[in-house]
């Protein structure tokens, strides 16, 4: 049997009030139940994912703060897909990764 790992990307995008955070943490918790490696994105600019996946307010909080340090300058963006989820990850319910970020340059293909 090969040694493959099926790798799967999905985005959820839409206007305010769509339902698209709601959608992402079922997606995402849903494959993670399910024995899948999952790490969301939150790329929203009214970020709730960490909310709706049960990570917490005051975790939510401190990714938010993260990223609004990145933003302003006062932290460095991480130079690798691992170091981002390393330093800037939370672990949620199910196993989901989470990581609150504004955007990602040069993605890794795949």
């Amino acid at each position: 049997m090969p040694d493959e790992v099926a790798r799967m990307k999905l985005a959820v995008v839409g206007k305010g009030g769509s339902g698209k955070t709601t959608t992402s943490s079922v997606i995402a918790r849903t494959l993670a139940r399910g024995g899948q490696a999952v790490v969301a994105l939150d790329c929203d600019s009214n970020p709730n994912l960490g909310i709706s996946l049960g990570v917490g307010d005051e975790e939510t909080e401190r990714l938010i703060s993260m990223r609004q340090a990145l933003d302003e300058g006062q932290e460095e963006h991480a130079p690798t897909w691992d170091t981002l989820i390393g330093r800037y990850g939370s672990d949620g319910p199910d196993g989901v990764r989470l990581a609150v970020v504004s955007r990602i340059d040069n993605p890794e293909p795949g």
